[in-house]
């Protein structure tokens, strides 16, 4: 888990120059209404950490608690398109450190509660699971960012 938690922190540390670099007017551009504008897809990445916060603390003292959450509608609702980019990309750093921490005092023998992360009972994992899952849909996001970023 030591590993997961020093990626998570080095990711971020890495992508905020990255993110706070974009031209504010960029931050807002769709390729289509269908599509997430980066602030949404930002206002996407707190919702996740704050998702798997709740899934990494209340797996610690519940039997395979069942965390799901409506991505689109968190995102519509929470209006991060009108957002200050810059409150934003604050939160998103906020919110990974305390992810961080959560997982850092977490003691080694729950790693392998679980939680239902879906509409399928068939869907728990182990606390270790993912945190690993959680810094490869972070990567995933942030590496869109960036490509984005350079084609603009």
């Amino acid at each position: 888990m030591n590993e997961v938690i020093h990626n998570i922190e080095q990711t971020v540390r890495g992508a905020l120059p990255v993110l706070r670099a974009i031209p504010e007017e960029d931050w807002s551009f769709k390729d289509s209404p269908m599509k997430w504008s980066k602030k949404e897809i930002m206002g996407h990445l707190a919702d996740s950490a704050q998702n798997n916060i709740l899934r990494f603390v209340r797996s610690q003292y519940e039997t395979t608690p069942r965390i799901i959450y409506n991505q689109d509608a968190w995102v519509r609702l929470q209006d991060y398109e009108h957002y200050p980019t810059e409150a934003l990309l604050l939160l998103w750093e906020v919110l990974n450190n305390h992810l961080c921490r959560v997982l850092r005092v977490m003691p080694p023998d729950h790693y392998y509660k679980t939680c239902n992360v879906g509409k399928d009972l068939a869907e728990e994992h182990t606390m270790l699971f993912l945190a690993e899952d959680y810094l490869a849909h972070l990567k995933h996001h942030l590496s869109q960012l960036a490509a984005q970023a350079h084609r603009q």
